[in-house]
């Protein structure tokens, strides 16, 4: 069904909207809502609310008010969709250990949060100038491969030791956890997934929903065996306390981070864009195949839009509730979720894909207002960290590899090294080991040592310049 009464489409077209370039769609009027989605999110809202305990690990902030952080910031995710940028919008999660580790390296309380103030706000000014002057190529593409691999590999040590230290969450609840990361790798990614999800409609259905059901089978068996505490249900709206937020963890209540804050995190803010960038790789290429799926619909995906309205999020955030995963292009099983419901659908059944791309994170934002789905969930919160960041672990080690496959191993061995240091001492150490390796042992300073493709495109432009004289 349609679902909505504004000016209808024509096929291979962009779904209408208004303000010209902002491209803003509002429900009802520009998409309908597809309910679906809406359930399909309201079922993931215990992704989001993993992160609260780190917030209360690491900054001290009571579950009341971190839970408050993540409603205020899933409602944000929206911008993304209203104003034409058709990314499902995340966290930068894979730099979340790293994020905590910079973060441990000050005294907690008020120092520390000016310290993610700092680190927020420094990430959303790169994410501005890479959005307006399009920088990415310089930034990005012209990072030595064993960098970049390096960071991946970094971030990917970081969230597995982090999680199996001595006072990591695994320990918290072991078989609980473990039972839900056997789970869930399982679902997504065992050889015998594949063949399950194409044989059987109920485990592709379940499938689908990525950690979530994993995360509920573990929650309810360490309910069971005494791991986990039984929920106590609160029947009320979850209140978000705005002026405590300002007043306590916003610049305009603890002032301005001192310059050296902002020194100190522009290695981090480094690190964090560059694995960001990645995600928006990822979006791109999954849009494409959405385009060609669906034809009777033009999906118009823009990095430049998509950094800057991240940017605006970071900013924001920065400025009035420095939010610890940070702001990020992308989340991937989000982005997954609601593609693979409006490939699989005919225009009679999903009319737009913005329908889905904005009811997916109105389900979940609505359902954490919902007093008795966070009381029921909260005693959980560990294992939903624990799972995803075990699994960003995973395919951020994979990443790394498979950046390295078709390189030597003089990259592969730098990788190794800017992985462990950046994974034991910090962006910062990461990043200075990995530069100078790369202008060491990477960087060849002879005219005597270019290479034959080198030698040849140096000929080819004097060939042609003898010629145009």
């Amino acid at each position: 069904m349609r679902g909505y009464f504004g000016k209808r489409r024509e096929h291979g077209a962009e779904q209408p909207a208004v303000l010209g370039g902002l491209k803003l769609r509002l429900p009802f009027v520009h998409y309908g809502m597809e309910f679906p989605d809406w359930i399909q999110g309201a079922i993931l809202c215990v992704v989001p609310m993993g992160i609260t305990a780190v917030m209360m690990d690491t900054l001290g902030i009571p579950f009341e008010l971190a839970i408050a952080f993540v409603i205020i910031n899933n409602f944000m995710y929206l911008l993304h969709t209203h104003f034409g940028d058709p990314a499902i919008a995340g966290w930068i999660t894979a730099g979340i250990p790293l994020y905590v580790g910079f973060l441990n390296g000050f005294p907690a309380g008020e120092e520390r949060i000016q310290a993610l103030i700092a680190l927020q706000l420094t990430v959303a000014f790169i994410f501005l100038i890479m959005g307006v002057f399009k920088g990415a190529d310089v930034l990005v593409k012209r990072v030595p491969v064993s960098l970049k691999a390096g960071i991946l590999l970094g971030a990917a040590m970081a969230a597995i030791l982090g999680e199996f230290a001595a006072t990591g969450r695994v320990w918290k609840m072991p078989v609980t956890i473990l039972i839900g990361a056997a789970l869930g790798f399982f679902m997504m990614f065992s050889k015998s997934a594949g063949p399950l999800r194409q044989k059987y409609g109920l485990f592709r259905y379940i499938a689908q929903f990525g950690i979530a059901v994993p995360f509920a089978l573990a929650y309810g068996f360490g309910i069971l065996i005494g791991e986990v505490n039984l929920p106590v249900l609160n029947w009320s709206f979850v209140a978000l306390p705005i002026g405590e937020i300002i007043a306590n963890y916003s610049v305009f209540g603890l002032g301005f981070p001192p310059m050296e804050y902002f020194l100190k995190a522009l290695p981090l803010a480094v690190a964090a864009y560059i694995i960001a960038f990645g995600d928006i790789l990822v979006v791109s290429t999954l849009l494409k195949s959405a385009n060609q799926a669906r034809p009777d619909e033009k999906i118009a995906f823009s990095p430049g839009r998509n950094s800057i309205i991240v940017s605006f999020r970071n900013f924001l955030q920065g400025l009035f509730m420095p939010y610890l995963p940070l702001s990020g292009p992308q989340w991937t099983a989000g982005q997954v979720l609601a593609l693979n419901r409006y490939m699989n659908s005919s225009r009679e059944q999903n009319d737009s894909y913005w329908g889905g791309a904005t009811g997916i994170f109105w389900g979940m934002s609505i359902a954490l207002l919902l007093g008795p789905i966070v009381s029921l969930f909260q005693p959980g919160i560990h294992i939903g960290m624990a799972l995803t960041m075990l699994i960003q672990g995973y395919l951020c080690g994979y990443l790394a590899l498979e950046i390295l496959k078709d390189e030597g191993n003089l990259q592969k061995g730098i990788a190794v090294l800017v992985g462990a240091v950046l994974a034991t001492k910090g962006a910062a150490w990461g990043l200075g080991i990995g530069i100078i390796l790369w202008l060491l042992l990477e960087k060849d300073w002879t005219t005597a040592g270019r290479s034959v493709a080198e030698v040849t495109i140096v000929s080819e432009d004097s060939a042609q310049a003898k010629k145009a004289e």
